[in-house]
């Protein structure tokens, strides 16, 4: 047992863990936006099938798998990146592995909610009220489309936030990234139950905070949507 203090401990943790993720989910959202609005916009091209081929590759990889090979090509190969390890916790160098691993993987699945949630807008007939007025197309798809369609986006990318606070076992483990995962990996092998339990209900927590913003959020993003105060 570490016989340290387990809230200063899961919460300091939890901070590389909040840092990792906060790049990951950048990293997703850089991919997924335009790679989902391309494949809806292309729909039934070679460039669709692309981005939905990726997109499948990306949700079906094992993160261990893609995580050992980055390492192989840009630590051993290349030598761009360092293979493991945490540096002073600032050092981005450190951090665009594991960040890559992890949000591939939300980005996989927020491309194709985005591709769904285009070509659903797209076919509305507000879309087609707005091409009659003579707007340019990219004013359509930006302005109108887009920022319908990720309206329904918004609860997938919550859920891909919770996943990525919550840290990622394999992938911490793996680049020995002192997160909560790593954490609670640590724990089990020193049989150290309490900062199981600590880490555990701490994760349960910060999830269901999480997905608490995550719906009122919805609810401020979609003025359709009210709660009925007399039930």
């Amino acid at each position: 047992m570490s016989e340290q203090p387990v809230f200063e401990t899961v919460l300091y943790a939890f901070r590389n863990t909040l840092t990792l993720s906060v790049l990951a989910l950048a990293i997703a959202l850089i991919i997924a936006i335009p790679a989902g609005v391309v494949s809806a916009l292309k729909h039934n091209t070679v460039i669709d099938d692309a981005c939905r081929f990726f997109a499948l590759f990306g949700v079906s990889i094992p993160n261990f798998w893609q995580a050992y090979l980055m390492i192989m090509i840009f630590s051993v190969i290349l030598h761009w990146f360092p293979a493991s390890g945490f540096g002073k916790g600032t050092d981005i160098n450190y951090m665009i592995l594991p960040a890559a691993v992890l949000g591939t993987g939300s980005a996989a699945v927020i491309m194709r909610m985005i591709r769904s949630s285009m070509l659903e807008v797209m076919g509305k007939e507000y879309i087609q009220t707005a091409r009659g007025k003579g707007l340019s197309e990219k004013i359509v798809i930006f302005r109108h489309a887009l920022k319908n369609a990720l309206v329904p986006v918004i609860t997938v990318v919550g859920l891909s936030i919770g996943f990525l606070l919550n840290g990622s076992v394999v992938v911490e483990t793996i680049f020995g990234w002192p997160g909560i995962g790593n954490l609670v990996v640590e724990s089990i092998l020193s049989h150290d139950y309490m900062m199981v339990q600590g880490s555990v209900l701490f994760v349960a927590v910060i999830f269901l905070l999480i997905n608490f913003f995550v719906d009122l959020f919805y609810v401020w993003a979609n003025p359709e949507i009210r709660y009925d105060r007399t039930s």
